[in-house]
């Protein structure tokens, strides 16, 4: 059995350190106005970077190695310092701000101990702070390249909000290292043409020498184009873009693709079956193109009749795609050969021309599978419809069902025309079989099946992409 007195050992080291008699080490730190004593043995073997350091540096002739660290403040350097001599720190009355800038120190002093403990904290107690400044901690922590959990934390978080650094004035300055951990993500919650658009952007950005107009370019621009992309193209998923988008986006630029990717993307466009010989990467999956994290916790506080939305953190469900107009298609009938028997689902609609976003939530299953000709209404009390709030639109709307006996419609499987219908709120519609839909909505007195009108009118109306979500509590 061992005995470990680390609390008299810690206590010792600390006097030994405010001990002024037996030093042969002066640190000047503040531009020189500030200056702290220590002993080479002590600091070398607690960091390789001060063993390193003082290696370097010739003795005065009193003998005293000088250590010069003007842009660290004394505050910091002070705590540091009681770390190495006596391994505490107190986290009492200190800001958060204190800590991150602490954490930066600690890493620039190889004091990986500390560092790495500070970093776990800003995760899991400060984690509002570094939203909060979130464009600080997301271009600092990339530049020093040794943060990796924070940068996973980050990442969480553009992924699922990617105008937080692509839309942002200073997104041409981002680091590459932060740029290319994004390019990985198969979760970037971004169309690919959008994400290309942005990194020519950024590469373009870098040279500032390069022609303003694209077709004064010679084959030396392009080259240094690609140069300056070296790490970013590997990762752009150039098989999952359209046609249309290869050829307004992608053909432009193709100079500064590899010869091989070029062919075998244009083979691709012609003879999709044919096998290439480029590595095909898999598509993002994007949680929506819809809706937002955002969205996702209003629906779920609603869900759960909450009086108060959930944060973005503490969304309790999971939404799972299980249905994407533009990917699956907009027949009738796909919506039932894909939702059938799939309980607590989400349907949200963008409407064509605007900012609008409606839906509808059904707790039942859908059941396409009636015989002949009649279809059923469902019972439920926990079925509503809604209207998020998204760009122009300033609030969202709830709608909770009223006539509780008629609050979902399954159709019977003979029918060529009726996609999910919610009561007489909201419903998808085709005046042609097995054609694309339309959506509905009626909110008339006479058929006012929920509480409110989730639209202004209640004439028909298309939509841009159509997503339906099996919605699953975590």
């Amino acid at each position: 059995m061992s005995l470990k007195f680390f609390d008299k050992l810690s206590q010792n080291f600390i006097e030994l350190l405010n001990d002024k008699d037996d030093y042969n080490v002066i640190i000047e730190v503040e531009n020189k106005e500030k200056s702290f004593t220590a002993h080479s043995n002590v600091l070398k073997y607690r960091s390789s970077y001060f063993r390193k350091e003082l290696e370097n540096i010739q003795p005065n002739e009193k003998n005293i190695k000088i250590i010069t660290k003007p842009s660290i403040s004394s505050k910091i350097f002070d705590v540091i310092l009681k770390y190495v001599y006596g391994g505490i720190f107190n986290l009492k009355k200190v800001e958060t701000r204190f800590i991150f800038d602490l954490m930066l120190i600690a890493n620039e002093f190889k004091l990986e101990e500390l560092s790495n403990k500070l970093e776990t904290i800003l995760i899991k107690d400060k984690a509002s702070w570094l939203k909060t400044h979130f464009s600080l901690v997301y271009r600092t922590i990339f530049i020093k390249e040794n943060f990796k959990n924070l940068e996973n934390f980050c990442n969480d978080i553009v992924v699922k909000y990617p105008n937080l650094i692509f839309d942002s004035s200073d997104f041409t300055s981002l680091p590459e290292p932060a740029l290319v951990s994004l390019l990985k993500r198969d979760d970037l919650q971004m169309k690919e043409f959008e994400i290309w658009d942005y990194v020519i952007k950024w590469g373009i950005t870098q040279n500032p020498t390069l022609p303003t107009n694209l077709g004064d370019w010679a084959k030396e621009n392009f080259l240094t184009l690609k140069t300056t992309l070296h790490h970013c193209l590997p990762h752009i998923r150039y098989f999952h873009i359209t046609n249309i988008e290869i050829y307004d986006k992608i053909r432009p630029f193709r100079k500064i693709l590899d010869k091989q990717l070029w062919q075998d993307i244009k083979l691709h466009l012609t003879v999709p079956d044919r096998p290439i010989k480029s590595i095909v990467l898999p598509p993002r999956t994007l949680f929506s193109t819809i809706i937002s994290e955002d969205h996702a916790a209003e629906i779920s506080s609603w869900i759960d009749r909450k009086t108060t939305t959930y944060s973005t953190t503490n969304i309790p469900y999971k939404f799972e795609l299980i249905l994407c107009g533009t990917r699956d298609g907009f027949a009738p009938q796909t919506f039932w050969n894909i939702c059938q028997d799939h309980a607590c689902t989400i349907v949200v609609a963008k409407v064509k021309g605007t900012d609008e976003i409606i839906g509808g939530y059904n707790p039942l299953a859908w059941d396409n599978t009636l015989d002949g000709n009649s279809n059923r209404w469902m019972e439920t009390k926990d079925s509503f419809i809604f209207s998020l709030k998204n760009g122009n639109i300033q609030n969202s709307i709830l709608s909770r069902v009223k006539e509780t006996k008629c609050a979902i419609l399954n159709v019977c499987k003979n029918q060529k025309f009726y996609g999910p219908f919610f009561g007489y709120g909201f419903s998808f519609y085709s005046q042609v079989s097995n054609f694309n839909l339309d959506c509905l909505s009626f909110c008339n007195n006479s058929w006012d099946y929920y509480e409110k009108r989730i639209k202004t009118s209640s004439d028909r109306f298309s939509i841009d992409n159509y997503e339906v979500f099996q919605v699953i509590r975590k």
